[in-house]
C-alpha cells in the first residue's frame, strides 16, 4: 500500500502563538500547510448571525454612533 499518495485534510483550532510551530513541523514532516482566513463577507455574515447589527435613524445618528 502506497501511503504517500493518500492524504486527508483536517481542521485544527489553535492559538495564533502556535502557528509558527505548526508551520515548522509541517515543513519538516513534508506536509502541506494552508491557512484559511475569513473574507470580509464571511466576517460580516458571522456578525449578522450573532446579532451584531446596528441601525441608525438618519445620517446624523449614524455619525453619532461611529464617532460618539
Amino acid at each position: 500500500m502506497d501511503t504517500a499518495s493518500t492524504s486527508e485534510s483536517v481542521t485544527l483550532m489553535l492559538p495564533n502563538a502556535d502557528l509558527s510551530f505548526l508551520r515548522t513541523l509541517s515543513k519538516k514532516m513534508g506536509w502541506t500547510f494552508r491557512r484559511h482566513r475569513k473574507t470580509g463577507i464571511e466576517k460580516g455574515l458571522d456578525d449578522i448571525k450573532k446579532g451584531k447589527v446596528y441601525h441608525a435613524k438618519n445620517s446624523e445618528d449614524l455619525i453619532k454612533q461611529i464617532f460618539g
